[in-house]
């Protein structure tokens, strides 16, 4: 009984000293490193960026050239509008297109995911707005939805009971439209923090993809056509200001696409490969081009995508460096326990080497 006494005591020596040892060394000599922000320029054909590591900030593009902050501002039109308008500087056109202020606010978009806000868990209630009120800021419903095996179930919140008419009628509709239940994936943003509403979209027990949001107090609901090469992984309903994009797709083989509002076209995004669940993902974009960032633990690759047809325009790498006190604790301590992890926001011991 002492000897087994004995190893449950030095094995939990053992994980606390790699779990404490590794995270103070970290915490009194290890630097956290950081990419600078970094935007493809309409107006140069090329990526430039904001380097802050020596106190003052540079700006300074890929050839080398540097810029002061007016001349940086005056190459991302688009990103610093409201500056150069205070300026009175912002162009009139741009490679050959009228340009104005209005565009910019309207036109531009900001896209953003991290996989410790992808992986978190999810409550498996969804509130579905009115579409069509007729007025301009969105209200929450008093009732939330459900996907069953059976159908769709809503229900009230008030005293948390099943809306039996309002739950047949949708299930009647999406039935019709050829909605196969339980559904896999269900995408939206239940905010009233946007200008408008699209609903969900939906992937079906067979991963048939559909479009489901309500009308004028009706159910609306359409099945968008899919090549059969393309098997929906991940769902982003994106709701841009300009309306132009429904939402993004990832599929199985990690490519990306842009499902338009619509017509409900799809088109591939031009970048190798994308996983939500590991990687991160910005997107600044403009009527022009889009400035697409993808981080991960060691790297961040920056594509530039041409607007209309999703081409890739160029791409440029930030190398993550590791601090030199980094990689002596690494070879030091190859081994460390962690309760948090990068990648999501569950707490519970993993031993990885970082």
């Amino acid at each position: 009984m002492i000897r087994f006494a004995k190893i449950i005591f030095w094995l939990s020596v053992i994980w606390l000293a790699m779990w404490l040892i590794p995270s103070l060394y970290d915490f009194l000599f290890v630097q956290p490193q950081s990419t600078p922000f970094t935007l493809y320029s309409t107006v140069t054909g090329d990526f430039a960026w904001i380097d802050r590591t020596q106190g003052n900030p540079l700006y300074i593009d890929r050839s080398g050239k540097r810029y002061t902050a007016t001349e940086f501002d005056s190459i991302f039109p688009f990103f610093y509008y409201r500056q150069l308008m205070a300026d009175e500087k912002f162009p009139d056109t741009l490679h050959g297109m009228a340009v104005s202020p209005k565009m910019a606010q309207t036109e531009s978009f900001m896209f953003k995911s991290t996989p410790s806000s992808y992986n978190t868990p999810k409550t498996e209630l969804y509130p579905l707005m009115e579409s069509m009120s007729g007025r301009v800021d969105l209200e929450m419903p008093d009732d939330v939805f459900r996907m069953t095996d059976k159908g769709i179930e809503f229900i009230r919140m008030t005293d948390n009971r099943i809306d039996k008419t309002k739950s047949q009628s949708y299930t009647e509709v999406m039935r019709q439209k050829g909605f196969i239940f339980p559904a896999q994936i269900i995408a939206g943003n239940p905010t009233v923090k946007k200008e408008y509403d699209e609903g969900y979209l939906i992937t079906d027990n067979e991963g048939k993809l559909f479009h489901l949001k309500q009308v004028k107090g009706r159910p609306y609901c359409r099945r968008i056509a899919v090549p059969d090469s393309l098997h929906i992984t991940h769902l982003f309903l994106t709701e841009f200001r300009n309306r132009r994009f429904l939402a993004f797709l990832v599929d199985d083989c990690h490519r990306m696409y842009v499902l338009y509002t619509g017509n409900y076209d799809i088109k591939q995004v031009e970048i190798p490969a994308f996983d939500p669940t590991h990687e991160a993902i910005s997107i600044i974009g403009n009527p022009f081009d889009w400035t697409l960032s993808l981080t991960s633990l060691s790297d961040a690759t920056l594509y530039a995508i041409d607007a209309s047809s999703l081409q890739c325009l160029a791409t440029m790498k930030h190398e993550i460096e590791i601090p030199f006190a980094e990689q002596l604790r690494r070879y030091i301590m190859p081994l460390r326990l962690n309760f948090l992890s990068p990648i999501d926001p569950y707490l519970f011991p993993r031993i990885n080497e970082y």
